[in-house]
């Protein structure tokens, strides 16, 4: 989990929200999420991420990206394939993801 607000750039840049609900299954899901963050980090037109999760599972994490082709690449990595796919049998009840354009940003600490 993120424990800042993302400083992006000026806009435009996309957003990738990803809502989703927990099982109670745990199996390495603290880990893995770790992992995802170490190799998004490491993607070409990876901006930021903010993530906050509530005590009955509902969890919403919004990634920033410089392009839809740097995306595109996020989802289409073989570790992250294989994060979505477990994510899909065995962590999440249900999940909605939803890709926006940032056209305008405003905030304090010259954070856009």
């Amino acid at each position: 989990m993120s424990n800042s607000i993302a400083r992006t750039p000026k806009p435009p840049y996309f957003a990738v929200l990803f809502s989703s609900l927990r099982t109670e299954k745990d199996q390495g899901y603290g880990d893995m999420a770790d992992r995802m963050l170490e190799l998004a980090v490491e993607q070409p037109g990876y901006l930021g991420v903010e993530s906050a999760r509530t005590p009955g599972g509902l969890g919403i994490t919004v990634s920033y990206w410089s392009s839809e082709e740097a995306i595109a690449q996020w989802r289409s990595n073989a570790e992250h394939r294989v994060a979505q796919e477990l994510g899909r049998r065995v962590w999440y009840s249900d999940f909605h993801l939803r890709v926006a354009r940032v056209e305008r940003a405003h905030g304090t600490m010259g954070s856009s």
